[in-house]
């Protein structure tokens, strides 16, 4: 029984970049062998087992046969009799393909330390193309090192746009894609995964509401500007999302509220990314044009964002209101988000408690609120005049 240290903890650790996990490969051993040594099986379509004390992954060696479509579409084997070169050879790219023994020496049949150097992401095989998940893999693998330099070998590419061709890609669940879109948009350069999978002709099938828009050379200019500034600071998915989508769509509102409502329902999206969505293309127009509301409509927009009950929110929402518009406007000063913010604290110093006392209905005590907040919104309207 020997054990290998391989895929992303070998790669960074060439790379030096932290690791952040830690998988290994056990060649010459069966199941019955590890579980005898206190290993917890707990892989469901290949044998993967838990070390007793770290509680690391460690996968039985095993190569791979495609027998249907999809990137399910596979019989897996697994023996003692399974070679590591074997093993690696089943891997996405080269880069990742490398193994670490016990004794700290590298195992490199496919000349991933190599492409380490010259900065490429190499297919290991041409059994590449049988996984249409490796699209998706390849363009967040681009996302996560191309601040580093890399890029992707144009062999590589090819056979993703063949797999593309395939239209294999629609096998993929939807949550497996926003899985990988949530990884990418935390990356050092998450616009990077947008643009390679447009590049191969996959965004018509992994995102398709979006990629008409996105082919529009100004709105995608405007829309990765806007996610590249917020991402300075931001390190949440969900809010990167919503100012790439939101940039997108910044001078196509009415058409960017019903692509964005079929984006979440085809990606299936988490609730709170869901609404971080509709309320940016719903209603950064207004707030980019707040000094042009009445306390009529100023109330009425944060009532909309609720900024009361989710002020956390509300404050996500100004960040990515503010890099989209300063994306667009030459990086002016967007004095918008201090001034909805002087709103949202106006609205909440009403007293209401001669009110409660005075025991009138409930929708009397409603209109009195909202009078009382229309005033207070005017006087500080008056107050921004020039």
């Amino acid at each position: 029984m020997e054990v290998y240290l391989v895929g992303g903890a070998v790669r960074d650790e060439l790379l030096n970049i932290p690791v952040t996990e830690r998988d290994w490969v056990v060649i010459g051993a069966s199941p019955e062998e590890m579980q005898a040594k206190g290993y917890k099986a707990v892989g469901k379509d290949f044998p993967v087992f838990l070390h007793p004390q770290s509680k690391e992954e460690y996968a039985l060696a095993r190569t791979e046969r495609k027998k249907g479509r999809g990137y399910h579409g596979f019989e897996i084997h697994t023996s003692p009799d399974v070679s590591l070169e074997e093993d690696l050879q089943r891997r996405d790219l080269t880069i990742n393909a490398i193994a670490k023994s016990e004794s700290n020496s590298f195992i490199d049949p496919y000349g991933g330390q190599q492409d380490l150097k010259d900065k490429i992401l190499r297919h290991v095989s041409e059994a590449f193309a049988e996984d249409p998940l490796r699209v998706l893999r390849v363009a967040r693998f681009a996302a996560k090192f191309h601040h580093l330099g890399f890029t992707i070998a144009n062999e590589t590419q090819q056979l993703m746009c063949n797999i593309v061709s395939s239209r294999e890609i629609h096998e993929i669940s939807p949550e497996r894609i926003w899985q990988e879109t949530h990884k990418a948009l935390a990356m050092p350069a998450p616009e990077q995964f947008f643009l390679v999978l447009h590049s191969v002709n996959a965004l018509s099938q992994t995102h398709p509401s979006i990629n008409d828009e996105f082919s529009n050379r100004n709105s995608r200019k405007l829309s990765l500007a806007a996610l590249n500034k917020l991402a300075v600071d931001e390190n949440d998915a969900g809010m990167r999302f919503a100012a790439f989508i939101g940039g997108l769509y910044y001078h196509q509102p009415e058409t960017g509220s019903h692509d964005t409502q079929a984006l979440c329902e085809k990606l299936i999206l988490p609730k709170t990314c869901k609404e971080l969505l509709l309320l940016t293309v719903s209603h950064q127009h207004q707030c980019h044009n707040v000094f042009k509301l009445d306390e009529k409509q100023l109330l009425k927009l944060l009532r909309s964002l609720d900024v009361k009950r989710k002020p956390e929110r509300f404050a996500s929402l100004l960040k990515i209101f503010s890099a989209i518009y300063q994306s667009e406007n030459s990086e002016v000063e967007y004095s918008q988000a201090a001034f909805l913010q002087q709103a949202a604290r106006a609205i909440e110093n009403i007293d209401i408690e001669s009110w409660i006392q005075a025991k009138i209905s409930h929708e009397e005590l409603a209109n009195n609120i909202q009078r009382a907040q229309q005033e207070l919104l005017k006087k500080l309207i008056q107050e921004q005049s020039p």
